[in-house]
């Protein structure tokens, strides 16, 4: 059996967790849990403290995807019954970042669904993120897809903070998943990104028939990414996407999975992020454990669960919003 706490402090002291320790983790036995949870919360501690970064998404552009991604309701292969329209004018974008603002949110994060932004989406895009740094103390998170040849450094010089481009699976399943893209193209986007300056944030979705070996290998490629964000997204299976009828996940798994990101990815942001609600359900508050970072509001075309609960989950826990605001402590406490 190995000793949650003696694998932490060789993390903390610099080593990697081989695959047979990282395998033991999303192996743990369900009565040792809360151990693996404890250790996890050293080494997030070490890097975080109590803080909680929260994070807010608009969803600028919805459908109309070329794409085939088979998790996603807004992909050219669903039938999803969502709301489709072409990318918002600057109002509606700057009108996102005051709620998020008021949210205590300390990263906007403006997604777009398509492959890439064609220049004038591009252009949309970073004269709202102009503006938005003018008015607001938001960190800007863009998510457009793929970046062709100078948009990267076009959305650094709007003020674009990070880049949100998720590998979402391993390399071995990802033809699985989409056949429209290369892992290789995503790969490429966020080594574009880093190159321009802007800070990567790149995750997974977990839940998608993969191997628990594939789960390693997204933690260890992000890590070779360097990715400075992790979203850890569990799949939320909508009908009408080819993945309608997927669970595969328990909340006790979830939990194991975001302790491994921690242990293979010490320093980085950890984000619990799409399927939150639906696959950690009453066990949601002891994500806070491992991760240090979570989403507020709705996602791309699910909801979340209200925002007070989230800041109540947290204030309950003993944690901090890391952006606190006297207005929405206010809200909890009332």
């Amino acid at each position: 059996m190995i000793n949650w706490n003696e694998l932490a402090d060789s993390v903390l002291a610099g080593e990697e967790i081989t695959d047979e320790q990282a395998m033991s983790i999303l192996n743990c036995p369900n009565d040792e849990l809360l151990n693996l949870l404890q250790a996890s919360y050293r080494i997030r501690r070490h890097y975080y403290g109590n803080k909680v970064k929260l994070n807010m998404i608009i969803n600028t552009k919805s459908g109309l995807c070329p794409e085939n991604c088979g998790y996603c309701s807004q992909s050219i292969r669903s039938s999803a019954p969502i709301e489709k329209y072409r990318m918002m004018g600057k109002e509606e974008i700057l009108s996102g970042a005051k709620q998020a603002s008021a949210l205590q949110a300390g990263t906007y994060c403006i997604v777009a669904s398509g492959r890439g932004p064609s220049d004038k989406e591009l252009e949309q895009v970073t004269e709202a993120v102009r503006e938005i740094k003018e008015k607001y103390p938001l960190k800007i998170c863009a998510c457009l897809g793929l970046l062709k040849p100078d948009q990267a450094e076009k959305l650094k010089a709007a003020g674009v903070d990070r880049y949100n481009h998720n590998i979402n699976t391993s390399a071995n399943h990802h033809e699985q998943i989409t056949t429209t893209h290369t892992y290789d193209d995503r790969v490429a986007t966020i080594e574009k990104v880093k190159k321009s300056g802007i800070s990567p944030c790149s995750g997974v979705i977990v839940g998608m028939k993969e191997k628990k070996e594939d789960v390693i290998t997204m933690a260890r490629s992000l890590k070779a990414l360097d990715a400075d964000s992790i979203p850890v997204n569990f799949l939320h299976a909508i009908d009408g996407t080819p993945l309608e009828g997927t669970h595969e996940l328990t909340p006790r798994y979830c939990l194991k999975v975001l302790c491994l990101f921690r242990f293979i990815n010490p320093a980085k942001e950890i984000r619990i992020s799409g399927g939150r609600e639906v696959n950690l359900g009453s066990l949601q508050p002891l994500g806070l454990y491992p991760a240090n970072s979570i989403f507020v509001g709705d996602y791309l075309t699910t909801a979340g669960q209200e925002t007070t609960a989230d800041h109540k989950m947290i204030k309950e826990m003993g944690f901090e919003v890391e952006f606190a605001s006297p207005l929405v402590e206010e809200r909890i406490n009332h």
